[in-house]
């Protein structure tokens, strides 16, 4: 038996719109397995990644990323087994994958650049995208975190209105008992 538990914490309010904003939404997953001997497979640090895409491969992949700053194409290249001048076909073709350059013109890839191209990686290998379906999946899911994000702003909004409120009721029934 499997269960994937999500909680979601407090949405970072600012957005790069040039690139995916995966993190706006931390979720934790939680896995669990019937193998007593097996130990759950955990993230370590709040990902990136919408529970609806990730599946127990990618979150063992993502756990494996080491804690670092910044990573060079070739450490990036070997995380995710593939050629580097794959990776810089891949920065041409997705929006999301877009690393900054050091002073010396060399790629630094951030944890979330490596994240997603785990991410690209699974759409294209194991879930069998072509390279236009993969993008359009990825260009989906930021409209769909984007979305999220605004429905959290309001949620948050109404939660402070309705604490407003309450304070406000709160005042009016001491002025109440003054009164009385």
């Amino acid at each position: 038996m499997m269960m994937t538990t999500t909680t979601m914490s407090n949405p970072s309010l600012e957005a790069d719109s040039s690139e995916l904003s995966l993190g706006d939404h931390h979720i934790d997953f939680v896995e669990e397995t019937e193998k007593a001997t097996s130990v759950p497979v955990t993230a370590t640090t709040p990902i990136s990644i919408p529970a609806m895409l990730c599946d127990e491969k990618l979150l063992e992949e993502i756990n494996a990323i080491p804690d670092k700053m910044g990573f060079k194409i070739g450490d990036v290249a070997e995380i995710l087994g593939i050629k580097q001048y794959v990776l810089r076909y891949w920065e041409t073709e997705f929006e999301v994958l877009r690393p900054k350059k050091a002073s010396n013109n060399q790629r630094m890839y951030t944890r979330k650049d490596v994240e997603n191209a785990l991410l690209i990686r699974k759409l294209l290998h194991r879930d069998r995208f072509s390279i236009e379906g993969a993008r359009n999946a990825m260009k989906e899911l930021k409209a769909h975190v984007r979305k999220e994000k605004d429905m959290t702003q309001v949620y948050h909004k109404l939660e402070g209105i309705n604490e407003a409120v309450e304070d406000l009721i709160l005042d009016i029934r001491r002025v109440r008992q003054i009164f009385k």
